[in-house]
């Protein structure tokens, strides 16, 4: 775990989770097509660093990796949990 802290500072890793459910939220809602999920991911991640930091260029970098890892762990436990191989 100690890579995460050479790119997304400490303060920031809290939006992870956070993202991870309101993803999983976005799935459950009916009528939300699957590929707008990261890109609704992504402007909550940098709203939320924003308001941790402020607006910064920092802010923005920070908001980024943590949306991108919310949607790599959300994929991480979606491929290692489905085992037919389809993936949804």
């Amino acid at each position: 775990m100690d890579f995460l802290y050479d790119f997304i500072i400490e303060q920031a890793l809290i939006v992870v989770p956070v993202l991870l459910v309101i993803g999983q939220v976005l799935k459950n809602t009916p009528k939300m097509q699957d590929w707008l999920i990261p890109y609704i991911l992504l402007v909550f991640g940098v709203m939320f660093t924003i308001g941790i930091i402020g607006i910064t260029i920092q802010a923005i970098v920070q908001g980024v990796l943590v949306s991108g890892a919310a949607v790599f762990a959300n994929q991480l436990y979606k491929q290692y949990s489905v085992k037919d191989g389809d993936g949804k």
